[in-house]
Order: C-alpha cells, then sequence, then structure tokens
C-alpha cells in the first residue's frame, strides 16, 4: 500500500515556498560581471567603487546556492579577475605558470564563494549580518591567499584596489586588513539593500543598510591621516632604465649598472652647476647592479665613482653571489662615499618570490616550464630592512614584498623614518607598475611614513602620508628626481595593533562559519519534511 501526501483542503493557501536562490544563468552573468568589475578596481584602470559593487554581485550569486555551485561561481569570478590582473606575469615566465598562477588565485575566491554560500541561511535569518559576514569573509580570504602556499601571493588585494578611495584612509587604523574589510562589508550592504526579498514594510531596513553603505564608502574622507614630523630630508631617486624590456634583462647587466652610474654623475654635475640642490640620500633600484659589488671591482669601482661624484651615500640595490654554487641574494647596500659599501648596512630580501626567484618541486617544474633552470636560488634574509644612514633611517622593502604587511611593519617598528621600495619592472610591464605603487601608497598612509619607489624602467614615484602621489616618472623612460620627505613621527594605531585586526577578522569568520551549522541542518530538515 502506497501512501499518498494527504491535499490540503479547498481554498487553504499553499505552503510558501522555500528560500531560493538567483536562477543559474543569472548567477553566472553576475560572476562574470563580478570579476571584471574587481579587475577594472585596480590600476591601471582605476576605478576603485567597482570594487564594493562587484563584492555585492558576486554575494548575490552565490546567496542560497549548494556549496558545490557556490564553490563554480567563486572560481568564475576569480579567474575573470586573476587571468587578466596577472597577464604581466607572462612575460617573464610563460603563459602555462601565468595560468597555473591565476587558477591557483581563482581557487580562493572558489572557497569564499563556497563560504557564503554555506552562510546564506544565517544571513536569511539575521538579515542585518550581511555587511558584517561579507567583509569577514574577504579578509579570511585574503589572509590564507596571503600566506599559502610557499608564503602566499598577496596580489589582488582589496585594499590595494582602493588607492584613490577614501577607504584608503582606513589604513592608518588597521592596515589593509580593514580597508578590505570595509570595501566587503560596503558590498555586503549593497547586495542587503537590492536583494529581492525587500517590500515596502522593510523599508526602515533598508534605509539603514543604505546608511552603513554610505558610511563606509564615504565615511572614511573624515579619517585623519598620521602627520610626520617636520624635518625633511632631500632624497633622490634614480631609474637609470635599461636597454631592452625583457626577461633578458639579465643579460643587459653591465649596461644596466652604467645607466645608474651615469645617471647619478649628471646629477652630480646638475649639483655642481648649481641647477639642483644636492639631496642627502640617492636611492637606485633593485637589481640596478645585478654584478655582484662585492666580488667584482669593475662593479664596485663604478659604484664608487658615482657616490664619490655626488657626495652622499647611495643605496644600491645589488645581487650577491653565494659561496654555494647557484646561491644568490637579493640585497641592499648602503654605498658611502670615500669608504664603499658599509657591510653592516646590508638588507637581504626576506621573502624571495616562488617559482620566480627560487624553484620549490624544481624537478616537477621542468614539466611546465622550459625556463625552470634559468631560476637560481634565491637564499632569503633574516632581519627586517632598517638602514641606517647618515641621514636617515630607512625602511627598506624589495619588489613584490611590499605586498606582504609584516615585512614592511617590522621597518617600522625597527625605527624607519621614511619607507622605500626597491623594484625591478623590466621583466614586466606598467600595469604591474601601477598596481605596486598603489600599494606602496597603502603602506605610506597605513605607517604614517613617507614613502617611494624606485624602479629600474618606472614607474617610481613618491607618496605622502595621506596617500597622495609626487614626482611620478613614466615607463621604460630615465629619470632622476628630487623630493624634500618628511622623516619620522609617531606610530600609527595600524603599526602597534599589527597582524591582531587580522586575526580578530579571521576568528570571527570562523565563528560565523561555526554558526550556520544548526541552521543549515534545520534547513535540511526542513526540505526532508517537505518532500
Amino acid at each position: 500500500m502506497t501512501l499518498q501526501p494527504t491535499p490540503a483542503p479547498a481554498g487553504a493557501p499553499e505552503a510558501p515556498p522555500g528560500p531560493r536562490p538567483l536562477p543559474w544563468w543569472l548567477a553566472v552573468v553576475l560572476a562574470f560581471a563580478a570579476g571584471g568589475g574587481l579587475l577594472l578596481s585596480f590600476p591601471p584602470y582605476g576605478l576603485w567603487w567597482l570594487a564594493p559593487v562587484s563584492v555585492a554581485l558576486l554575494a548575490a550569486a552565490t546567496h542560497r546556492r549548494r556549496l558545490r555551485a557556490g564553490l563554480g561561481v567563486g572560481v568564475i569570478a576569480g579567474l575573470v579577475l586573476f587571468v587578466p590582473l596577472l597577464d604581466w606575469t607572462r612575460i617573464a615566465a610563460g603563459w602555462l605558470p601565468w595560468m597555473l598562477l591565476s587558477f591557483a588565485q581563482a581557487g580562493y575566491l572558489a572557497l569564499l564563494g563556497l563560504a557564503s554560500a554555506w552562510l546564506s541561511p544565517l544571513v536569511d535569518r539575521f538579515r542585518a549580518l550581511w555587511p558584517l559576514l561579507s567583509g569577514l569573509l574577504w579578509v579570511a580570504q585574503e589572509a590564507l591567499r596571503d600566506r599559502a602556499p610557499f608564503g602566499g601571493f598577496p596580489w589582488g588585494r582589496l585594499a590595494f584596489a582602493q588607492d584613490d578611495a577614501p577607504a584608503l584612509r582606513l589604513a592608518v587604523l588597521g592596515g589593509a586588513p580593514l580597508v578590505t574589510f570595509a570595501v566587503g562589508a560596503a558590498g555586503g550592504a549593497l547586495v542587503a539593500l537590492a536583494w529581492r526579498s525587500w517590500r515596502p514594510r522593510t523599508w526602515p531596513g533598508a534605509a539603514g543598510f543604505a546608511l552603513v553603505l554610505a558610511a563606509l564608502v564615504a565615511g572614511p574622507a573624515w579619517v585623519p591621516t598620521a602627520k610626520p614630523a617636520g624635518q625633511t630630508r632631500t632624497v633622490a631617486v634614480v631609474q637609470g632604465n635599461v636597454p631592452r624590456l625583457g626577461l633578458d634583462f639579465n643579460a643587459q647587466r653591465a649596461a644596466v649598472l652604467l645607466n645608474h652610474v651615469r645617471a647619478t654623475q649628471r646629477l652630480a654635475e646638475e649639483v655642481r652647476l648649481g641647477r639642483t640642490p644636492r639631496p642627502e640620500l640617492v636611492i637606485w633600484p633593485e637589481n640596478s647592479s645585478d654584478i655582484d659589488p662585492l666580488r667584482n671591482q669593475d662593479a664596485a669601482q663604478q659604484i664608487a665613482a658615482a657616490a664619490d661624484a655626488i657626495g652622499v651615500p647611495i643605496l644600491v640595490g645589488a645581487v650577491l653571489r653565494g659561496d654555494v654554487p647557484g646561491e644568490i641574494r637579493n640585497a641592499g647596500i648602503l654605498w658611502m662615499p670615500v669608504t664603499g659599501p658599509d657591510i653592516d648596512q646590508v638588507y637581504v630580501k626576506r621573502h624571495p618570490v616562488p617559482f620566480a626567484e627560487y624553484m620549490p618541486l624544481r624537478p616537477v617544474a621542468r614539466f611546465v616550464s622550459e625556463k625552470v633552470d634559468l631560476v637560481q636560488n634565491m637564499v632569503a634574509g633574516t632581519r627586517p630592512g632598517t638602514i641606517r644612514t647618515p641621514v636617515v633611517t630607512v625602511g627598506d622593502v624589495i619588489c613584490f614584498e611590499v605586498a606582504y604587511d609584516g615585512i614592511v611593519r617590522d621597518t617600522v617598528t625597527g625605527g624607519a623614518q621614511i619607507l622605500a621600495v626597491q623594484t625591478n619592472n623590466a621583466t614586466f610591464n606598467e600595469a604591474e607598475a601601477r598596481q605596486q605603487l598603489a600599494m606602496v601608497r597603502l603602506r605610506a598612509v597605513e605607517h604614517g611614513r613617507e614613502a617611494l619607489m624606485v624602479s629600474t624602467v618606472g614607474v617610481s614615484a613618491f607618496a605622502g602620508t595621506d596617500g597622495h602621489v609626487f614626482a611620478a616618472t613614466g615607463f621604460n623612460v630615465d629619470a632622476v628626481v628630487l623630493h624634500d620627505m618628511r622623516v619620522g613621527g609617531p606610530r600609527t594605531l595600524a603599526t602597534r595593533l599589527g597582524h591582531w585586526p587580522e586575526v580578530a577578522a579571521v576568528a570571527l569568520a570562523l565563528l560565523a562559519l561555526a554558526a550556520a551549522v544548526p541552521l543549515r541542518r534545520r534547513r535540511r530538515s526542513d526540505d526532508s519534511t517537505a518532500e
């Protein structure tokens, strides 16, 4: 005997349908739009306001979806973002490593999509939590991506798209994680405001979300940034350029060194003629001397000639050879006029880039690219980049290290009065350089220290503690730029708090994921009963 469900009495209202996600085709469209919007929010496009909009689109696409579907929606958005955003890696590494890195980064947005789908019952039960939960999930996703695997790869953080936005000023309070949280929460407020279940009786709640959205997007404009001390130091950055852009940069190292020597000597001549004030410190970029000046006498003599001509210290970006064959170190060396290199003031890059500056899993990697063995074994440094010159203490970080919160902060807690990012963009393109400059601007605000970025080919620039850019150069040109940098100042709240705001956000995100468990069980039970 087969049991049939008892029909509802005639005229009785039908049971309301359970919560339903958006149609699958619309979720896919929103995922593409979210990834595209995130891409356009970053330099060189700079449409920062698209970041919270894109967060909202992705949240809407994943809401109430099954977990696998949320994962898929996140993958779509991640690929649309990271494949073009990381296109510059193709120039140096080839198309296959570019694709592998892009897919790996997209995997983190896939996890974000899964987590968003998981939290759907909690959001439905407590709609007011949507902004908070959205911000927490984005911070947690970036915290994981910044660290794993092989030390992480923080490129494409929401915070790094906000270099021209009011939200940038929040960095002074909680660093990049707080900026990301504000953008993520603004997206959560936007999707809560626009979600289709709003009806006239819920307009007061909608007004509340609108106020939250306005506060998160425009409110930070009134956050005061740090004021550095009034004392100034004149700093010159030398962008010597290279004969040719591209991967064969390393074959041009003698010419690259000579370019920086001659540019510094021309500056010295301008100073002698009274046309240019004498700088108190000169900074060359990463790889300005790929010939080890501590072992090669010709390179040492050329750098010494430049230092003696200008008469002030030069912070030289150099590659140092190790005693073990194949081992190198990426370093900043303080080179004094007359006396030469100060071996006590050398910073060795602490976070070499995996698969670019050292090769994990080298035997396996040979199956991926024939260029694997072009990568030597770059040994990581162990000390923060606090370089004490006679005129100012420099917080030195090299190239991609500017993306890592702790590496930059360590220089400031170690006494840095200004921040310097030595970088080499000759094997990339202008888009990558401008994305890197956005990170420099955030670090200046975060730590209340004026900052500079000096590149072999550009873009080189100075950044104030409010994020404004001064004296930016072009790309693929030679240039020498001087700027009076204000030095020192009190430590910001972000510097004092360090990683704790991020730790708190991750802990709250995990708590929210756990809190959704009983609601998900109840929903499955209700669905089974309905069947």
